[in-house]
């Protein structure tokens, strides 16, 4: 299992300290020390399309109007920190967020 997110974010840490107590093994990838491919960023949003980014950001509200105005695609590319967080692969499977249906789903 794998969790994106950034070592700051105080719901990545709730995310990863639950699941660690349910046994599971999971590596935590910071996105700002590591990055995501343009394959990875592809696969995020062919499965999640805009609701990847957080709007509600500050991160987001700094854009200019140019990259306000991209694809998701280019705003992760230009700043990672604008995902929604976490991103959680449990082998085929991707989670956005860390909702109660997130936690049912990864801690049963």
């Amino acid at each position: 299992m794998i969790l994106y997110g950034i070592s700051t974010c105080d719901t990545c840490k709730k995310a990863l300290k639950a699941l660690q107590a349910a046994d599971h093994k999971v590596e935590f990838r910071d996105i700002r020390q590591s990055p995501l491919s343009e394959a990875e960023i592809a696969e995020l949003v062919g499965e999640f399309g805009d609701r990847l980014i957080n709007k509600q950001s500050t991160t987001y509200r700094g854009f200019n109007e140019f990259l306000r105005e991209s694809e998701a695609e280019a705003q992760l590319a230009a700043q990672p920190t604008v995902m929604k967080r976490p991103v959680i692969r449990d082998g085929d499977s991707l989670y956005l967020g860390w909702d109660e249906d997130v936690q049912a789903a990864l801690l049963k």
